[in-house]
């Protein structure tokens, strides 16, 4: 046989692909950056708890920065949909309507967002913004800075700290619960041209989920009866599943994926508050009338 006909050695085995790099990120289901992801989660909720153990002001601070951040957001993305709403008078609407909420109250939050939109139309008049720019600005004021207000009103109260801890507390637990329920038994898709991945499976699980945790929390955090922390349960996890479906009809109307890239593994700032900000005004509301 001529030695060019030798047949090669074959290759070690596993030699005919390239193997992946050792340091590759590990990735979820979603495809995110999994490691990059809790860490910042743990980051942030690090923040979080510092900012009400410290001094309840620094939450202020840190919730008004999100605000403005969140806002900031989209006003970027607004484009896309062929939105552009003034990005001036909006990003001061961000920072006003919470801190009037944490310093006067309802009345002043709502004040301040009435506020805000006249300001928009005279703004988007002078400028020659197009109806729909101004009803973008105002859509935005309402939907960031008005809802975080309620977690501001929350903070105001005596025991403002203990009302945030069991917010947050309640609304993660809808996140976790439906996750975790979704993965494991999810076969009936809620609403799959708008979030594919979201089941009627997993909605109990947030409902489970939200419920207990609403239990436990109100009873031995706020000292209040256990059917509050049942009637909270059951409203955050019905808050917070529109939240979600809100936020994917938003960019899904907008053609886009994540909000940014602000956060490792999250996406966008909204991209993780999106459950949050519908949670915080159904909280506040239930709390207030039942647990004062």
């Amino acid at each position: 046989m001529p030695a060019s006909a030798t047949p090669p050695t074959p290759p070690p085995p596993g030699a005919g692909s390239v193997a992946a790099p050792a340091s590759a990120p590990r990735k979820n289901k979603a495809g995110r950056d999994l490691r990059a992801a809790v860490l910042a989660a743990l980051v942030l909720g690090g923040l979080v708890l510092v900012s009400l153990f410290v001094r309840k002001e620094l939450f202020v601070v840190l919730a008004t920065t999100a605000s403005v951040i969140g806002t900031h957001e989209l006003l970027r993305v607004m484009p896309s949909g062929h939105f552009r709403p003034s990005w001036a008078p909006t990003l001061v609407a961000a920072a006003v309507i919470p801190v009037a909420a944490y310093v006067m109250g309802p009345s002043a939050m709502l004040a301040a967002l009435v506020g805000s939109v006249l300001v928009f139309i005279l703004w988007g008049a002078l400028a020659n913004k197009d109806a729909a720019d101004t009803a973008a600005a105002a859509f935005i004021a309402l939907y960031v800075p008005a809802l975080v207000s309620f977690a501001m009103m929350l903070l105001h109260a005596p025991d403002g700290v203990s009302r945030i801890i069991v917010f947050i507390l309640v609304t993660i637990s809808s996140d976790i619960g439906g996750y975790a329920a979704g993965v494991m038994f999810g076969k009936h898709p809620m609403a799959p041209t708008v979030s594919p991945k979201k089941s009627w499976e997993g909605f109990a699980g947030s409902w489970a989920s939200c419920v207990v945790v609403g239990v436990l929390s109100v009873t031995l955090v706020l000292h209040a009866p256990f059917w509050v922390g049942i009637l909270l349960g059951s409203a955050v996890v019905v808050a917070a599943t529109a939240g979600d479906l809100c936020e994917s009809m938003i960019k899904r109307d907008l053609g886009i994926k994540d909000m940014s890239n602000l956060i490792p593994g999250h996406g966008g700032l909204m991209d993780r508050l999106d459950s949050l900000v519908l949670a915080a005004p159904v909280t506040w509301a239930v709390l207030t009338a039942f647990a004062a």
